[in-house]
C-alpha cells in the first residue's frame, strides 16, 4: 500500500488531530490474509481521497473508522478517542454525534420522507441538532436545494426518488448538523457529471466552512485533485 500525503496547511487554524490509523490489520475470516493499512494521520479540516481496486480494503477502512467493526491489531483514534476503548453502544453514540456517513447503498429509511431522512441525524443526536442552524428543518431544506432536490420532492417517501436523487439525499443527511468527520463511500457513483461536480463543491465547501475532515472513497480518479491528500490502497498478493 502506498500513500501520498502532501497537503496545504491553513495557518489561521491550529491543527487538531481528526483521525489516526496506526499498525491496523483486519481479517474478515481465518481463510483470508489480513488487510494491513499504512499509517494515516489526518488533521481537522483536511480531506483525504482514498482509491484502490476492489478488494484493497477501502470500504473496510470506512467501516473501521466508523466503529462498525474493530481492528484485529493496531489503533484507531478519532478526535482523540480510541474506538476500541468504547462499547458498541458508545461507538454508535460517538458516530451519531461526530460523523456523517454516506453509505454505498445509501441506507435511507424507506418509510420516511426525503426531508425526514435528512433531518434524522438531528433526531438521533442532540449535538447535531444544536449545530443545525438556524433550525434542523431549515438546514435540511437548504442542503436539499443546494443539491438540486426540488421542494416538491421533500415530502415524498425516498422510495419514490431516482437512484441519483437518493444518493444526493444521503449526502444531505450526512452533512446536516455539522459533523466533524464525513466518511463517504463512492458518493458520486450514481450521479451525472453536473450533479457530481455540484455535490463535490457543496461537500468540500461546507467542510471548509465548518473545518470538517472528509474521507472520500472513489474510483473516479478525476476527482482526486480536489482533495488535500491522497491514499492509494493495493491488493496484497
Amino acid at each position: 500500500m502506498t500513500s501520498q500525503t502532501d497537503s496545504p496547511v491553513d495557518s489561521s487554524v491550529i491543527p487538531r488531530e481528526a483521525l489516526r490509523v496506526s499498525n491496523v490489520e483486519f481479517r474478515w475470516d481465518q481463510t483470508r490474509a489480513p488487510i494491513a493499512y499504512p499509517e494515516i494521520m489526518l488533521n481537522t479540516g483536511e480531506h483525504l481521497f482514498l482509491r484502490g481496486p476492489s478488494g484493497s480494503g477501502k470500504s473496510t477502512l470506512l467501516s473501521l473508522l466508523g466503529g462498525l467493526i474493530l481492528p484485529d491489531t493496531g489503533t484507531l483514534s478519532l478526535l482523540g478517542t480510541d474506538l476500541a476503548s468504547l462499547t458498541s453502544g458508545q461507538r454508535d453514540r460517538f458516530r451519531a454525534d461526530h460523523m456523517g456517513v454516506i453509505f454505498q447503498q445509501f441506507n435511507l429509511v424507506p418509510y420516511l420522507s426525503t426531508l425526514e431522512n435528512v433531518m434524522l441525524p438531528c433526531r438521533l443526536s442532540r449535538k447535531r441538532r444544536a449545530r443545525a442552524l438556524p433550525t434542523p428543518e431549515q438546514e435540511a431544506e437548504s442542503l436539499l436545494t443546494a443539491l438540486g432536490i426540488a421542494p416538491d420532492h421533500w415530502h415524498r417517501r425516498v422510495t419514490g426518488l431516482s437512484v441519483g436523487q437518493q444518493q444526493r439525499v444521503a449526502a444531505a443527511r450526512a452533512l446536516t448538523g455539522g459533523p466533524e468527520l464525513i466518511l463517504a463511500d463512492e458518493p458520486t457513483s450514481a450521479l451525472d457529471s453536473d450533479n457530481r461536480d455540484r455535490f463535490i463543491e457543496l461537500l468540500l465547501g461546507l467542510a471548509a466552512e465548518k473545518h470538517t475532515s472528509v474521507v472520500f472513497v472513489s474510483h473516479d480518479q478525476s476527482l482526486a485533485g480536489r482533495f488535500d491528500r491522497q491514499l492509494a490502497l493495493e491488493v496484497k498478493p
